[in-house]
Order: structure tokens, then C-alpha cells, then sequence
């Protein structure tokens, strides 16, 4: 037998013996997060909260009943209530899972006091596990239950691991179709967290209610939350760029489509790039905002990785939009509505017919320098009582809002084009350039704003004195300068 035989029998493992290894190992990291949180209280290091939460998310996959129960019995102890509360959520673990060293894991609660910090995050990890296990009612109570507790605590090295149970606080209840439940519920935490000063908080509480409103259409009363909202410099890039997204949604339906592009683009550009979901969502929004402003967007857009399957209605929207086919809208309409209906954009394409309709128009006028109103109404495929008089009331609205430069001879039923000049005689190229040149000035403001200086520490505090002498040899200099200059004269 050789010696790699040896080698490869020693390091051969049972499935068991697999599955408590990487239990163990799960374990551990979860100690190590439980001493860095204890450490991060005792100094009120909030970074240090921080960066446990962070690493928590990176072993959220590894998560099991069993691990969740030992870091329990770990943090916690046995005799306390919120053990209690927080095992009777978590299931019973199976036989070969209860092989894990707890002879190692003496418990952090027989030592010495359990810090808030380190309670608050066992109901987070609760909370993540029962959510990934998509046990939702369970989530439920666990989330009232952590929410009652946070009311009562006032500590800043909290707002972080509260922020996150705030966001899946409202999840579990969404998930469950009972979100209009919690709406007091958030109201009262954002008033408190503003009262407290905790502003990742009222960011993350801000979003949850705009959210909130805009899942039952409530889009007056989520735009006048919005306002009246205290506003300050972002925290999260997360929760800034869903603001973005949800200012951009109300936006849209209060036709201030110029600004929702604005915020549903940068809102795109800002996330990051594994939230693909969210991205793909900004897209759609963009895309149809765009069309409703008359652009047409790139097809570069809809071909991005990852996103072109989930594009693809909006992308043939956009190509009959481009036409300026009616007919072809139509059936775009038809053959995608379940997922404009799911993606809660069928109103915004609505409101797009008047889009295809005035394409299909300003094609005509070009390629036609005089044109019946019966052939208006049948290349733009008008199926209504009365096509002839409703070409007319279109082409003269379309005159009178200036997508066209025509006239109409209602005496003999035709449309007369007028000849089309240059163009960059006109005052278009100037305004392109001018967005073009804002865009990139914002962009610019936006990247100086972002950038993050270190403290100054290294320079010592200039005494009074020192300011004083310097002073003086500046008005020293001053003088002697003036006299030069009298001199010169």
C-alpha cells in the first residue's frame, strides 16, 4: 500500500463527521462575533458593531438550528427570559447535529453580564435564520418580540443591528400580507429615532414607510411623509439608493418625469452590483420614464449582464414605441401584461399610447409633405367610431404642442407639412450639450461630496501665540511692501 493510499484513507470523511466539522467551525466564527460585539460595548465602538454585523451576513448560508441553539445557550445562559423567548423560535436540532462540543462552549452569560448589544444580536440571528428557512410567522413574533425589546434601550452602539431588525421587521410582516399592520408601529420608530438622533434609523425607517405607502398606491400621503422628513447627509448606500428608487416611483405618478429619471438613474448607478434585483427594477422604471419623456433608450441597456431575459418586454415596448406602430404596441401589451401587472408599471405603459401615437405622427410628417386625414388614420391604425376626426383632433394637438410643424386644411381633409430646416440652426444642440454638461458637473459635485479626508491629528494645535507672531509677520510684510511700491512711484 502506498503511501498517497494512506494519506487519502486518513482524509477521508463520514458525511457526519462533515456536517459537525462545519458546524463547529460556524460556531466558532459566531464566538469570535460575540467578543468583538462585547468588546465594541465596553468601548462604545460603533465600527466595531459594525463589522459583526457585516461578517454575520457572510455565514448567514451556514446557519443552522443547531448552530443558532449553542451561540444561544453561548451568549445567553440558560436561566435568562430572553433564552427563553429565542429558543422557543428556534427548532429542535437533529441527532447527529447535537454531536457539537459543547463542553467548549461555556457560557458568556455565567461569567459576566450580558451586554444589550450581544442580546439585540441574538434576535437578529434568529430573525436571519428563520427568514432564510421562510418560516414567516415565526419571523413574525420574533420581530414584535425585538422590537418591543428596542424600545426600551437608547444606546448608539444599537442603531446598527436595529436598522437591520427594523428592515426585516417589515419584511416578515410583508412576506405575510400584513404590512398595513405595522404602519403606526414604524411611525412611532421613526419619530423616536429622530427624537434620539439615530439617523441610520430614521433612514432605514424612512424607507420602510415609503415602501410601506407605495405598496398600497398611497402615493400622496408617502410623497408628504417625504417631505416633511428631517434630511441629512446618507449613512447607508443602501438605504440611499432605495430612497432614490422610491422618489423616482413618486415622481413618476405625479408626472415630474424629468426628476424621476434623475433619481430612478442614479438610484441604478449607485447600487451595487450583486443587488442585481434592485438594479433590474431601476431599469424598468428608467426605461419607461425615458419613453414617456420621448427618448428612446439605449440598446446597450437593455442588453446588460444578467439582465437582458428580465428586460425583454420592455425592450420590444420600446421598439414599438420607436416605430410609432399602434398596432404592435398593442399586441406588446397583451402578450406581456401578467408582467407588467407583477411589476406594477401596466398605467405607466397606458399613458405611453399617446407616446406611440405622436411617433407614428411626426414619422408621417416627414416622410409625407402633404397627406390626407383618412390616410393619418389608417397608417396610424386607429380603431375607434370615427378615425377621420380623430386623426384631425390628434394632428392638431400634436401642432399645437409643437411635435410637428404642419398645418391642416380642414376644408379639403388633409395635413401639409412644412418643409424641415437644419436643425443645428435651431437651439437643440445647445440644450443637449447643456444636460450633457450638467450631468457630468453633478457627477463631479457628487464624487468631491463623497470623498473622506482623515482627521488632522498628526499637526499640533497652534497656540494663541504662535497665530499672534504670524499675524504680525504677515502686517510686517504688508508694509514693507507697500513702501516698495511708494518707492517704485
Amino acid at each position: 500500500m502506498t503511501t498517497q493510499d494512506v494519506e487519502m484513507k486518513e482524509n477521508n470523511q463520514t458525511p457526519a463527521q462533515s456536517i459537525v466539522s462545519s458546524t463547529t467551525s460556524t460556531l466558532h466564527h459566531l464566538k469570535e462575533i460575540a467578543a468583538l460585539i462585547d468588546t465594541g460595548s465596553y468601548t462604545k465602538e460603533v465600527r466595531r458593531v459594525a463589522r459583526a454585523v457585516r461578517l454575520t451576513v457572510g455565514l448567514r448560508q451556514k446557519l443552522t438550528a443547531s448552530v443558532v441553539s449553542s451561540f444561544l445557550d453561548f451568549a445567553l445562559g440558560h436561566g435568562s427570559e430572553a433564552h427563553a423567548r429565542l429558543s422557543s423560535f428556534v427548532p429542535k436540532s437533529d441527532e447527529h447535529d447535537m454531536e457539537v462540543d459543547t463542553a467548549s462552549s461555556a457560557s458568556l452569560a455565567a461569567s459576566k453580564h450580558v451586554p444589550v448589544e450581544l442580546e439585540i444580536y441574538c434576535y437578529f440571528l434568529v430573525l436571519l435564520f428563520l427568514i432564510d428557512q421562510k418560516k414567516y410567522n415565526e419571523a413574525k413574533a420574533c420581530s414584535s418580540a425585538s422590537i418591543a425589546r428596542l424600545k426600551s434601550l437608547n444606546k448608539r452602539t444599537i442603531d446598527v443591528i436595529a436598522s437591520r431588525l427594523y428592515f426585516y421587521y417589515s419584511l416578515s410582516y410583508e412576506m405575510t400580507g400584513d404590512l398595513a399592520e405595522i404602519r403606526g408601529t414604524l411611525l412611532a420608530l421613526h419619530h423616536s429615532a429622530t427624537l434620539r438622533h439615530d439617523e441610520l434609523g430614521q433612514e432605514t425607517l424612512l424607507n420602510l414607510l415609503l415602501r410601506n405607502y407605495l405598496h398600497y398606491n398611497l402615493y400622496d400621503q408617502a410623497e408628504k411623509l417625504r417631505s416633511k422628513a428631517p434630511r441629512f447627509e446618507a449613512h447607508s448606500n443602501q438605504q440611499f439608493c432605495r430612497y432614490l428608487f422610491y422618489l423616482g416611483k413618486i415622481r413618476t405618478i405625479q408626472l415630474e418625469y424629468t426628476d424621476a429619471k434623475e433619481s430612478l438613474l442614479q438610484a441604478a448607478r449607485k447600487a451595487p452590483v450583486a443587488a442585481l434585483g434592485f438594479r433590474v427594477q431601476c431599469n424598468k422604471w428608467a426605461i419607461l420614464v425615458r419613453l414617456l419623456l420621448g427618448e428612446i433608450p439605449e440598446r446597450s441597456i437593455f442588453m446588460q449582464k444578467g439582465m437582458d431575459k428580465a428586460l425583454r418586454p420592455y425592450f420590444e415596448l420600446t421598439n414599438a414605441v420607436r416605430i410609432g406602430d399602434l398596432e404592435l404596441f398593442r399586441n406588446v401589451q397583451e402578450k406581456f401584461a401578467k408582467t407588467f401587472s407583477e411589476d406594477r408599471t401596466h398605467n405607466l405603459i397606458v399613458r405611453l399610447r399617446h407616446n406611440v401615437i405622436r411617433t407614428g405622427l411626426r414619422n408621417i410628417s416627414i416622410s409625407y409633405s402633404r397627406i390626407s386625414l383618412t390616410d393619418v388614420a389608417q397608417k396610424l391604425r386607429l380603431n375607434s367610431a370615427n378615425p377621420v376626426a380623430d386623426a384631425e383632433s390628434i394632428v392638431a394637438k400634436a401642432i399645437r404642442d409643437g411635435a410637428i410643424d404642419a398645418t391642416i386644411d380642414h376644408n379639403k381633409g388633409y395635413m401639409v407639412s412644412k418643409e424641415t430646416g437644419d436643425i443645428y440652426s435651431t437651439n437643440e444642440p445647445q440644450n443637449a450639450f447643456n444636460s450633457r454638461i450638467a450631468f457630468c458637473l453633478n457627477m463631479h459635485n457628487e464624487a468631491v461630496r463623497a470623498l473622506r479626508f482623515p482627521p488632522n491629528t498628526h499637526r499640533e494645535k497652534e497656540s494663541e501665540e504662535k497665530r499672534r507672531e504670524m499675524k504680525q509677520q504677515e502686517e510686517e510684510l504688508a508694509k514693507y511692501m507697500a513702501e516698495e511700491d511708494d518707492d517704485d512711484f
